[in-house]
């Protein structure tokens, strides 16, 4: 309903006070656990912080494995996982911040089950909601 848009926008009366979940709190998934995450995000989106690589700003597409470390400085929304068909790669959907002309259309896809912290430390500081149907 509310694409990004990287501008300041107006909300729209009608749609807010609309609810279709309400949120009862929220969880948090111990570190370095991406079969944890996994199951989680199969129930909603969950949030992570991540380190930024360097090569990372200039992602187009694919799975993306790096180069990155754990020094993490930018929060992200994991909504799905899957594995690259041509590569066999097992990926996290992750959607950014940084509008829709970034990378593939504002979603990168992060190499998962990499082991202890995750890619760019993607296990070590997650979050996810805790909802119900409104």
């Amino acid at each position: 309903d509310y694409p990004y848009t990287a501008v300041r926008g107006a909300c729209n009366r009608a749609k807010s006070a609309h609810h279709t979940v309400k949120i009862l709190g929220g969880g948090v998934i111990p570190p370095r656990n991406e079969p944890e995450m996994q199951v989680a995000v199969s129930g909603q989106p969950i949030g992570v912080a991540i380190e930024v690589g360097s090569g990372m700003q200039f992602y187009k597409s694919g799975v993306y494995s790096g180069p990155c470390g754990t020094n993490l400085a930018h929060a992200v929304t994991i909504v799905g996982y899957g594995v690259d068909a041509p590569t066999g790669a097992k990926y996290w959907l992750v959607k950014n911040s940084w509008g829709q002309t970034w990378g593939e259309s504002g979603y990168i896809r992060m190499r998962r089950d990499v082991g202890g912290p995750g890619l760019c430390g993607i296990a070590l500081d997650v979050v996810y909601p805790k909802m119900a149907k409104a």
